[in-house]
């Protein structure tokens, strides 16, 4: 009896030892991921921060993350702006600047010349006393802070500014302006995208952006379907030497084909077009590529039995294959609706750097830096509107990454 108690307990420790080691493992694999996640996303979050920033608070050192905007009140009909003060027993209060410019002294402790105070002359009361502090010799002030009176030492001459408070006009004190902080909110800067579209037309950037994504996807889509369709289905003489060559043509780099492809489009009259952007890109052997592949994939009998029931090859492609084939047609939409977006090099050449009509945003983003530079923040939020489109279409899409194919019947 005692062996089976003494086995039981055995079991119940192992148990909770397989339980904490299991907990501690998931726990250490859970943070891992989680650091890398923060160090991956904090880019875009100080991205998307610095599009709501002002200009001002964006050249802020130290940094902060979170957009601020001055703290500001109405003061007979006049916006000011409110400061951060310290009042002389009461502590950090909001207050606006009542007058500037007061004359004043720098007063330090007797004992500690590093302690000081700016407060104005004329409240304060020479004693006819001199202290010596740091081997130097100074007047020594009965000064009147804060309901108390304190004898300190005039440093040197100086100038401040009067604080009042809005609620209560008898608070008020004495601080350096140049020093004072400023009290702020935060507050998001949204003025910030609408300033960076009406920069020398980067909505119309934005605009042929979207134009030419959308042909360059619709028409990748139907050249690589019905290519993908041919070399899947369709017997012909040379077919898979073809195919081969086609593929090849994906081993060549770009910049290689560059100078043939420019001379192309200058016979054609299409410089300084968006067409140039557009024609070239709509006949691609990757999609042509990942479309046969996964059409191999589908069943020979659901095309059978299509021809037994009279269906042409258009209609066997448009009602059966490509109702079948959308994680493919999704992947390859969000790739080249990816590469067509953040196309820079193709436009830098094809489109004339004085015809601004016809710019995309690759090319309106990289001028942002002499119209824009001295806002940074106005970049960030042109990089926002470049990243939101795209971001979102992926997000849409990347289900049918991993999307499995059900081929064993035809609704």
């Amino acid at each position: 009896m005692t062996i089976t108690r003494e086995a039981g307990k055995q079991v119940g420790r192992d148990r909770r030892r397989k339980i904490l080691r299991t907990i501690g493992g998931r726990g250490g694999a859970y943070l891992l991921l989680v650091s890398f996640a923060l160090v991956m996303l904090f880019p875009f979050f100080y991205m998307a921060s610095g599009a709501v920033k002002t200009t001002s608070d964006s050249f802020r050192y130290p940094p902060k993350i979170l957009p601020r905007s001055p703290s500001t009140a109405v003061v007979d009909g006049e916006v000011v702006e409110l400061y951060s003060v310290e009042v002389p027993g009461s502590g950090p209060q909001s207050l606006y600047l009542a007058e500037s410019g007061v004359p004043a002294g720098l007063f330090a402790e007797l004992t500690d010349i590093d302690t000081t105070v700016a407060w104005p002359i004329e409240q304060a009361t020479e004693t006819g006393e001199t202290a010596t502090l740091d081997g130097e010799t100074y007047p020594v002030y009965r000064v009147f802070i804060g309901g108390e009176t304190t004898d300190l030492a005039l440093i040197r001459n100086t100038a401040v500014g009067r604080f009042s408070s809005l609620d209560d006009s008898s608070v008020e004190t004495y601080a350096v302006v140049r020093t004072a902080e400023q009290a702020e909110t935060i507050e998001a800067q949204w003025e910030n995208f609408r300033e960076i579209i009406e920069l020398r037309n980067f909505d119309r950037s934005l605009t042929n952006t979207i134009l030419v994504t959308i042909l360059v996807v619709a028409g990748t889509l139907f050249t690589s379907i019905t290519g993908g369709y041919a070399f899947s289905r369709l017997r012909f003489k040379g077919r898979d030497a073809i195919f081969l060559a086609y593929l090849g043509s994906t081993m060549i780099p770009f910049v290689v084909i560059i100078i043939p492809l420019f001379r192309l489009i200058v016979s054609l009259g299409w410089v300084n077009t968006l067409g140039s952007l557009v024609w070239p890109f709509m006949f691609n052997a990757y999609g042509t590529f990942l479309m046969r592949q996964f059409f191999v994939s589908i069943p020979k009998e659901l095309e059978e039995a299509a021809v037994i029931d009279g269906a042409k090859r258009w209609k066997i492609l448009w009602t059966i294959f490509v109702p079948l084939s959308w994680p493919a047609i999704a992947t390859l939409t969000t790739f080249m609706f990816l590469y067509a977006w953040n196309s820079f090099l193709w436009p830098l050449v094809s489109i004339n750097g004085a015809n601004s009509d016809d710019f995309v945003l690759t090319i309106a983003l990289s001028q942002l830096g002499g119209q824009a530079g001295e806002g940074p923040n106005l970049i960030f939020a042109a990089i926002v509107l470049s990243v939101a489109i795209p971001f979102t279409v992926f997000v849409l899409a990347q289900r049918y990454f991993v999307e499995n194919v059900a081929t064993s019947g035809i609704k």
